[in-house]
């Protein structure tokens, strides 16, 4: 029976045991799309990673969550980036071919770092008043006008008036999905800048009629990014944001916007462990 290896990797992580876990298999050759699914099902992290040749790209990457395929995620890209680099000695500097297009990564004082998409946004059709009520908020803890930013992964980038309202927010399931839904997804990505340079944000989505929490959310990285870019702000910016405390996996990500308006995630990653899996 066929063997599959497979990394785990922590990313963002300050500590071993910190930021956002990752599984990735380093060649999913042979591996069909059911399987895939069911694999990522199996490890039940909130992405899995399936390397693949590429003749576009250092190497094509899949994604997925236990329940669907992604076109990007930010996280699982600067991951897999690592275990790419270390399997193929590319010298810290590769390209990526994912389904949301080719993604440059490269590596630089131990740091990860992707160039993300050019943002577009829209506004949500949820009035101040009932996207707070859906976080479990006041209307006046919203700040500026929330906006759906997509440079990947099309997300709902909310912003408060206070670190201290990030770490308020009590999201209802329900009240999310008739606020804050984008087709089958449920989702909503909240930040509060202190004014030094740094940001409290966390990422909120619908799962199993439940609300989860995600530790360290890349693409919504970028995405606000493209939120700061939309609002006027320009570059050269770079921010410290802070995920994760608020379940046990306290994660840093790094945010930059050049002065072309070139948004830029970096973060992290902490390989933790290696495996096979057997397949019949």
């Amino acid at each position: 029976m066929p063997q599959y290896a497979f990394r785990i990797v922590n990313v963002f992580a300050e500590t071993p045991l910190g930021g956002n876990p990752l599984a990735v298999f380093e060649d999913a050759t042979g591996i069909d799309d059911a399987t895939m699914q069911a694999l990522a099902l199996q490890f039940n992290l909130s992405e899995t990673t399936f390397i693949l040749p590429s003749a576009r790209a250092t190497a094509r990457v899949r994604i997925f969550t236990p329940t669907f395929e992604m076109p990007f995620a930010g996280h699982p890209t600067l991951g897999t980036a690592q275990v790419v680099d270390g399997l193929s000695n590319c010298g810290g500097k590769l390209t990526l071919e994912m389904q949301a297009g080719l993604i440059p990564v490269s590596l630089a004082d131990n740091l990860w770092t992707l160039a993300a998409g050019r943002p577009s946004t829209r506004a949500p059709q949820a009035a101040r008043a009932e996207l707070a009520q859906a976080l479990g908020l006041n209307e006046v803890d919203i700040g500026a006008t929330p906006l759906w930013v997509d440079t990947g992964s099309n997300q709902l980038v909310i912003p408060l008036t206070s670190p201290e309202a990030v770490r308020r927010c009590l999201p209802d399931a329900a009240l999310m999905e008739h606020y804050c839904k984008n087709g089958p997804r449920v989702l909503a990505y909240v930040w509060a800048s202190d004014g030094e340079g740094q940001a409290q944000v966390r990422f909120f989505f619908n799962k199993h009629g439940g609300v989860v929490e995600d530790p360290g959310t890349g693409s919504a990285c970028a995405n606000l990014g493209g939120y700061l870019l939309a609002t006027g702000h320009k570059g050269p910016l770079a921010w410290t944001l802070r995920q994760g405390d608020q379940v046990g996996r306290p994660c840093v990500l790094q945010l930059t916007l050049d002065a072309d308006g070139a948004i830029r995630v970096g973060g992290r990653v902490v390989e933790i462990g290696r495996g096979h899996i057997q397949l019949p």
